[in-house]
């Protein structure tokens, strides 16, 4: 009998994910130095219970067979890395701040092409060469009820459906370097080493081949890629989809905080020896939260800050399909009557709370309102954006 994995190592999970994707790693000499960055930080800072170090070391391994699969199809089919990625749309934000809402309404409009929950979850073969792909999304499904670990009250926090629109940062995964890491585990160390040495251009080269394996064979759209932390990575997804334009959400970063607090004490529950601190959560999401704000305003302030359409929170929750309006008018394409209406249905079907409440608090978490408010002060002035009760009164008069 083998023994329990106790630590996880770099060279296994490569090693381990050749073995099954059946081919070498030729992307390794670029990612190497990112793996071991977050093995590191998992070893020494994530304190997981005991079945969670052998999970952890199957989702690294998952992650890079899909990246070695996707080199795979592009061996054999060169002709993928001749697939344009024309204007794609990142959707993004503070973490928090409304994105995935958003996400579900450009998911009305049919010029558009979103990433499937059930392609992250299983992205190759491409489905344009896979007649078989609603077979893979029916075990997908099976697969999400029988061995689901989303902890208790987690749909409250965070939309999602299986046939719904999902957040593109799995393909970072493939690289390793996605800031969600920081999220279900502790590993801050790691976090900023993403934030400060991580070449997220290669990460997002990995990204875009993705894109081009998810779209080869089917009908050309244009891509739309919610994902809150793409706001860290502006400039180098510039570098490598050059007529990107972005629609970043903002709402009041004291309530940002708090739910993004909440959802990382509920996520990271499931994996680390109890107790989980709170008030450690609320430290380090403080400094997530910080940094995303840093790198927004540096962005914001740029020559190349006119990317950028900007949606208030708060309007998206009375009048969302006016908002994709002014969105649409930001991005240079009309807002047909027929999307309008499909996003004023699925408004109506889907009101705030729907899949129920999740009371959260910043003093949960040892940290004031006031002075986090204080704090980012400057973000909120620069976005004239309102204080989380004063914005919610708004809307509901409005509404």
């Amino acid at each position: 009998m083998t023994a329990p994995r106790d630590r996880l190592d770099a060279a296994q999970i490569v090693a381990a994910a050749e073995i099954r994707a059946g081919i070498a790693d030729s992307d390794a000499g670029h990612l190497s130095g990112n793996l071991e960055a977050l093995v590191a930080a998992m070893n020494a800072e994530s304190r997981p219970q005991p079945w969670a170090v052998e999970a952890n070391h199957d989702w690294l391994v998952n992650r890079t067979v899909h990246r070695l699969e996707g080199l795979r199809w592009l061996h054999d089919h060169p002709e993928i890395a001749a697939e344009a990625i024309a204007e794609p749309v990142f959707l993004t934000g503070l973490p928090r701040s409304g994105t995935t809402a958003f996400q579900y309404l450009f998911d009305r409009d049919p010029r558009f092409r979103l990433v499937r929950s059930w392609q992250t979850a299983e992205p190759s073969p491409p489905p344009g060469a896979d007649p078989a792909s609603v077979e893979r999304r029916k075990a997908a499904e099976s697969e999400a009820r029988a061995h689901s670990l989303l902890p208790e009250g987690f749909e409250a926090l965070h939309l999602m459906d299986l046939d719904g629109p999902d957040e593109c940062g799995l393909f970072l995964e493939q690289a390793y370097a996605a800031a969600g890491f920081q999220n279900l585990l502790c590993v801050p160390s790691y976090f900023d080493h993403l934030v400060d040495r991580i070449d997220m251009t290669v990460a997002y080269r990995i990204h875009r081949r993705q894109l081009q394996l998810l779209q080869w064979q089917l009908p050309p759209k244009r891509w739309a890629l919610k994902y809150p932390n793409h706001v860290l990575a502006m400039p180098q997804i510039l570098a490598v989809y050059p007529d990107a334009r972005f629609v970043m959400t903002h709402r009041d970063p004291v309530q940002t905080l708090a739910s993004i607090a909440r959802l990382t004490l509920m996520l990271r529950q499931m994996r680390q020896q109890a107790p989980v601190d709170p008030h450690e959560v609320g430290r380090e999401m403080l400094h997530f939260v910080s940094r995303h704000i840093d790198r927004i305003m540096a962005f914001v302030r740029s020559p190349q800050g006119e990317r950028v359409v900007h949606v208030d929170y708060y309007r998206m929750l009375d009048d969302p399909a006016g908002v994709m309006r002014r969105v649409h008018e930001g991005l240079g394409i009309d807002c047909p009557d027929e999307v309008r209406r499909a996003i004023a249905e699925w408004h109506a079907a889907n009101p705030k709370g729907a899949r129920g409440a999740n009371p959260y608090a910043l003093e949960q978490f040892g940290l004031d309102g006031e002075a986090v408010a204080e704090r980012f002060a400057d973000y909120r002035s620069h976005f004239a954006i309102p204080r989380e009760q004063a914005g919610l009164a708004r809307s509901q008069a409005a509404a």
